[in-house]
């Protein structure tokens, strides 16, 4: 195959982000964009046209750059666009917008059972069935007509014309996929959804080419091959598997963003853990690129701290913020938190109910802080409670390799060693995690895996600690 770069198209819940990769696999440029939402479908969606204008910029710019010969979709997994004859009839409803969710007592009485689905019952439009439900009691002809493809693939289509489905996008808490079974729902099979999805490809195949219309807007090349794509979170499950010091092991993948989903790979796959997940604490069984089941657990730790501090402190590109800490802004956070961990104050659960391991507690906000720094600290170390409750729930053990930005929080990261001292934590000083795992599907693309290092734990005792708050926020539900 002829040298070339790869566009990898990271299109998450609040921002997205499109990486320039040389064939010896180093990210050459990167481009980011705050994601809205737009009015339409009769009611609130995800901004299609927005990020559409957004990334054909962006495509013109990488195409003045070097050749391109690939491009691969990534996107979070609670989006389903509706299509027909070739064009986009209605945008993915924004899972957030709780409208969606008004006939949700019939909705409940259809759902399949969550040891048959490994999809619990989520608030608002989280499970696409909720979504699917909510589009047919409009009773919209060319609704129930369309064909339904997952938010990853739907950009894949976009560029290429070529309808997928694939099982990372189908299998994340859809209610639609059997993660045993590999197939569609009963739910899905009685509603006509089963028969309405895009065919379902591997995430690695090649759908076609790029269409004439984005080679004229943008300048790239006719023969740019399109790949099916990929759920976010599952991608940097493959990126980390990936690596010689998680590879083998019966290890866990934390991916840390809008959302902290924890991934564990356990040895043996069949692992009796899978069928002792509890439904109501946002635990779930995701589906690998191989269709192979997954058990997770999740919250929402991004916007939880987004929430606690009052704005976001994070910058949108990979959290450069977090990992260049200046010393002294360093050292007042590392004091901080140990000052919090002394003085036992606590934030309890949760900042963005009906989500993670106490979906129904009502008691997170940030008290008597002085600084910018000492608020970082109290609620990061929050962010690592919270995250060490969920891993509890999936039996992480023996290796947990955090990825995203929060990747790059010392507080974080030294927290939550601390919290589990019979772990080996692991983070890599890169931040393209995500961009890594999608990267993989290309066989042409070289070059070696990023490096990873030992978390040093918080140089304190966090048992007594721990054991309190664990406590408290079970009060607090």
């Amino acid at each position: 195959m002829p040298s070339g770069g790869t566009i990898i198209l990271d299109v998450g819940k609040s921002v997205s982000k499109a990486t320039l990769w040389d064939e010896a696999g180093r990210c050459v440029a990167q481009r980011s964009r705050p994601n809205r939402r737009a009015q339409g479908g009769g009611g609130l969606t995800l901004d299609v046209a927005g990020i559409e204008a957004w990334l054909e910029s962006v495509l013109k710019e990488y195409s003045a750059l070097r050749p391109v010969l690939a491009i691969v979709p990534v996107a979070h997994g609670a989006g389903v666009a509706l299509i027909r004859n070739g064009r986009l009839v209605c945008a993915p409803l924004d899972y957030e917008w709780s409208g969606v969710a008004r006939d949700r007592a019939s909705y409940q009485l259809q759902r399949d059972a969550f040891a048959d689905s490994g999809s619990p019952a989520l608030p608002a439009g989280l499970n696409l069935g909720v979504q699917l439900h909510w589009l047919d009691s409009l009773n919209r002809g060319e609704y129930r007509d369309s064909q339904l493809l997952p938010w990853a693939q739907y950009w894949a289509w976009n560029l290429c014309g070529v309808a997928a489905s694939e099982f990372t996008s189908l299998g994340c808490h859809t209610d639609l996929w059997r993660p045993y079974d590999k197939g569609p729902t009963r739910l899905a099979e009685r509603c006509g959804w089963a028969d309405r999805l895009a065919p379902v490809r591997p995430a690695g195949a090649v759908l076609g080419t790029l269409k004439r219309d984005w080679v004229e807007r943008t300048g790239l090349s006719t023969q740019l091959e399109v790949y099916c794509g990929l759920h976010d979170s599952n991608a940097a499950l493959l990126s980390a598997r990936h690596l010689p010091a998680v590879r083998g092991h019966d290890a866990t993948v934390l991916s840390t963003g809008t959302w902290f989903v924890a991934m564990r790979s356990p040895k043996p796959k069949k692992s009796a853990w899978m069928m002792r997940l509890p439904e109501t604490r946002d635990c779930l069984i995701n589906v690998d690129v191989e269709g192979s089941p997954v058990p997770s657990a999740r919250f929402m730790g991004g916007r939880e701290i987004e929430v606690l501090m009052g704005t976001n402190h994070q910058t949108s590109d990979s959290g450069v913020e977090i990992g260049n800490c200046p010393p002294a802004s360093l050292s007042a956070q590392m004091y901080a938190v140990l000052r919090t961990i002394e003085a036992m104050a606590m934030i309890l659960p949760s900042a963005v109910p009906g989500v993670g391991p106490f979906p129904n507690a009502r008691a997170a906000a940030l008290r008597g802080v002085t600084s910018v720094d000492e608020a970082t600290a109290k609620a990061h170390l929050y962010a690592a409670l919270v995250a060490d409750a969920s891993l509890d729930l999936i039996g992480s053990r023996d290796t947990l390799f955090i990825d995203g930005r929060f990747s790059h929080s010392p507080v974080f990261v030294a927290a939550l060693a601390a919290l589990r001292p019979e772990t080996t934590v692991l983070v890599s000083e890169e931040a393209h995690g995500v961009a890594r795992g999608a990267l993989s599907l290309l066989r042409s693309v070289e070059g070696p895996p990023p490096a990873t290092h030992e978390v040093a734990p918080l140089p304190a005792d966090l048992r007594s600690y721990r054991e309190r708050w664990r406590l408290e926020a079970e009060r607090a539900t």
